[in-house]
């Protein structure tokens, strides 16, 4: 009984070897646009580019969100701040960073008087 099962495996290993050898081999040629090679090239670049934004704070009331922002351009002139609304919140930005190391290096300037403030990166508008 067991010299039988050996039998079969090894008839069926030969039989998945001998298979294997004889797949078809093929070439495929895909005939396409060449702007779509364009397109690709311009979507990877619109995916890679990132914008990191340091948030600083955020508030229901406008008026506050511009004392905010008032307040952290007193303190801080080397970056840009926006106030952005999102439902159901102002929130103030700050910067327009292009790579996270920079956006670590303005949030440890940043949190000595903006504790709760931290990095994010929005998605960016698609026109």
């Amino acid at each position: 009984m067991i010299l039988k099962i050996k039998h079969l495996a090894i008839s069926f290993f030969v039989l998945a070897f001998s298979l294997s050898i004889n797949a078809q081999q093929g070439q495929v040629t895909i005939d396409q646009d060449k702007d779509i090679d364009k397109l690709l090239e311009y979507k990877k670049d619109v995916k890679t580019s990132k914008i990191y934004k340091i948030q600083i704070d955020q508030s229901v009331d406008p008026d506050v969100a511009q004392k905010m922002k008032s307040n952290f351009l007193n303190a801080y002139i080397e970056w840009p701040v926006d106030i952005v609304w999102n439902t159901p919140n102002y929130k103030v930005w700050v910067g327009n960073f292009a790579t996270r190391l920079e956006a670590d290096r303005a949030l440890l300037k940043i949190k000595k008087k903006y504790m709760y403030a931290n990095i994010l990166q929005p998605k960016l508008d698609k026109d």
